[in-house]
């Protein structure tokens, strides 16, 4: 089959002429998956990228259920596998087919054979590179859960911690008795006689120290309160992100769903047309 057409989809070959593009594509070998079978694992050996000509594929990190992190799902025209081409180092990646996918699959052999005939072609195989790893840094920062709160506490300078610790200690019963305790003892001092009287009353002294404690406070307490929004905020972007990764992995979870019932459908037909005439499986065997 030609598929010259399809590697003109392909970012990384669009610029060939078709003539370049229908010799390369005479070079690509065929693979054939089936759904939910493995195309490659984080960690092995590869020195080859593939192009989806049918199905759709999951490029993942794995893990547990609960950690496996899903990059991105390719279909019809998209590739991955990209950096084996270049490096001898192990796949970053795994790649799982979650439908029956035709692959195309181009070597490095195959494909030093193209660059050394076509040099100009270099500089847009690592332009695509480049573009490809910023999209991944995107996604797994995006998908990343993260404690936005603990992030910028631990970046806090030394005032902001102060006016931290300071509306902290305002909005709390231990500054009021504090409050309390030094005016009484205050009041008593300077009344006991006039010897110990340093500021007789009505303690002006006192109030021009309370009126400067006070001055100092109230931009402390707006400093923490404004540092206290931006916490807020970025607690809130992080709940959206959350929110966004949930609902594109049930946008997932229910196509997968989809085609998997379309596929044992298709299965079930296939199988009712091999049986003899009048013995076509019944609803509950096909339950």
């Amino acid at each position: 089959m030609d598929y010259s057409a399809l590697l003109s989809k392909v970012p990384m070959f669009e610029d060939l002429t078709e003539d370049d593009r229908t010799v390369l594509a005479q070079s690509l070998l065929e693979r054939r998956y089936t759904a939910g079978q493995m195309i490659m694992n984080q960690g092995d050996e590869g020195s080859s990228m593939f192009i989806i000509a049918e199905g759709h594929v999951n490029i993942h990190l794995p893990g547990e259920a609960s950690r496996r992190i899903s990059l991105k799902d390719v279909s019809f025209g998209e590739y991955f596998g990209e950096i084996a081409l270049f490096d001898d180092k192990p796949r970053s990646a795994s790649a799982l087919a979650t439908t029956d996918a035709v692959l195309l699959e181009l070597d490095r052999t195959t494909l030093s054979k193209y660059v050394n005939a076509r040099p100009h072609a270099a500089m847009t195989l690592l332009r695509t590179l480049a573009q490809r790893l910023r999209e991944t840094n995107d996604m797994l920062s995006q998908r990343a859960a993260k404690n936005a709160v603990a992030e910028m506490e631990n970046n806090l300078t030394w005032s902001q911690k102060l006016a931290d610790k300071v509306a902290e200690l305002n909005g709390s019963w231990a500054f009021i008795l504090f409050l309390l305790s030094l005016t009484i003892g205050w009041v008593i001092i300077n009344g006991l006689s006039k010897r110990t009287e340093f500021d007789p009353y009505p303690y002006q002294l006192f109030n021009l120290m309370f009126a400067i404690l006070v001055g100092l406070q109230g931009p402390l307490i707006v400093m923490s309160q404004n540092r206290q929004t931006e916490k807020d905020r970025a607690t809130a972007e992080t709940d959206f992100k959350v929110n966004l990764k949930n609902e594109v992995n049930i946008e997932t979870l229910l196509r997968e769903l989809g085609e998997l019932r379309a596929e044992n459908a298709a299965r079930f037909e296939k199988i009712e047309k091999q049986l003899p005439s009048g013995s076509a499986a019944t609803p509950t065997a096909r339950a």
